[in-house]
């Protein structure tokens, strides 16, 4: 008779940044011959086709609003959401739940570390979020993506393991191929990613900015760009009338062949764009989101510009001349980004998925504790 298989539970809020890393490690467990399911909230249901495989379970999760009423729902929705994973995780039994950050990863992880089932948290982004600070004192394992992480309590320091952040195998694929040629009077692949909501400050700043550089330099330009519903009109004109070759969507795909051919990017920095972005061996410039209190956007993106590898620019210092001055370095110095490219692929984790299903697999077999 075969050995019964191991059974996993993944925990993640319903967001890119962490179901894209929840997916890499699922797949990457599933190949092991590992039982493998999901748990999060509606939101996470957008994201199915990235858990080929796997069983998604959605359960009731709630953020703490603004306003006493917005709290209290919130915690009405968290408890409620505790509720029915403690029902899930009990009749499920599995041999571990890895948890991966937002509010709808919490109910399964705490279920799991009340019932004394081994737990990991995973966090993605450099300084932990509120829902992996508060499971962390009790999860077995803590996972990190970059070494000096901010928010971990000194306490908790004896249980980190740093492995990365899992990325989707098709760019950890691009780990091991070349920067695509890029020639003093060759074209220059341009891709700008705003998000999972796109960006308006890169509709308003990228197209002007571009439209002002002169015309030989604008006959080189291809350009690739995310971007609103609303705003794709207005900017496919500006491109238009500049003469600038544009492709533009809300949203892509085949974002790992853009980002293949991609010589630069410009992005926000969210966690798993940093890492994917850091993987390709890519050389960008960020753009970190303003509006979160702890800049956690600004730190994720640090790493990579002290290699040389990215340029971090403040969203009130992304303006047209700023960015102008950049491009035209670029297209002036080809070498730079080639430069820049190969100091980007040094903070590359390609084979963070594994790393971490490793730590899974010896804790789930019990060789770990």
């Amino acid at each position: 008779m075969s050995e019964e298989k191991k059974k996993i539970i993944l925990s993640a809020g319903g967001t890119g940044g962490h179901m894209t890393p929840a997916a890499a490690l699922g797949q990457d467990l599933v190949s092991r011959g590992f039982d493998v399911v999901l748990v999060t909230d509606q939101r996470g249901q957008k994201y199915k086709s990235l858990f080929e495989g796997i069983e998604m379970h959605v359960i009731r999760s709630g953020t703490l609003g603004a306003g006493v009423l917005g709290k209290v729902k919130g915690i009405f929705n968290l408890g409620l959401g505790i509720l029915q994973a403690f029902q899930f995780v009990k009749k499920y039994e599995p041999d571990m739940v890895v948890g991966f950050g937002g509010y709808p990863s919490v109910p399964a992880v705490y279920a799991a570390q009340k019932l004394n089932i081994p737990t990991i948290i995973h966090e993605q982004n450099a300084i932990i979020g509120r829902a992996n600070a508060f499971l962390a004192p009790k999860a077995d394992r803590i996972a990190l993506s970059f070494p000096n992480m901010r928010g971990i309590e000194d306490v908790d320091r004896m249980r980190v393991i740093v492995c990365g952040n899992p990325v989707r195998p098709e760019i950890s694929a691009l780990y091991h191929k070349p920067y695509p040629v890029l020639q003093e009077n060759g074209a220059l692949n341009i891709l700008v990613l705003g998000g999972s909501l796109g960006a308006h400050v890169f509709s308003d700043i990228v197209p002007k900015a571009l439209s002002q550089l002169n015309p030989d330099h604008i006959a080189r330009l291809r350009v690739v760009q995310q971007c609103r519903e609303d705003d794709l009109p207005p900017v496919q004109k500006m491109y238009d009338e500049a003469g600038i070759r544009a492709e533009l969507a809300t949203f892509f795909d085949d974002a790992p062949q853009k980002i293949e051919e991609a010589h630069l990017l410009i992005s926000r920095s969210g966690a798993s764009t940093v890492c994917e972005i850091a993987t390709a061996g890519r050389p960008a410039i960020f753009v970190p989101y303003p509006h979160h209190k702890d800049q956690q956007q600004k730190m994720n993106a640090e790493e990579m510009a002290d290699a040389r590898g990215a340029w971090i620019m403040t969203e009130s210092g992304f303006t047209v001349e700023a960015l102008l001055a950049k491009v035209e370095t670029f297209l002036q110095n080809p070498e730079s980004l080639f430069r820049a490219a190969e100091a980007a692929r040094t903070c590359g984790k390609p084979d963070a998925a594994r790393k971490l299903g490793n730590l899974v697999t010896a804790i789930a077999s019990g060789w770990n504790n």
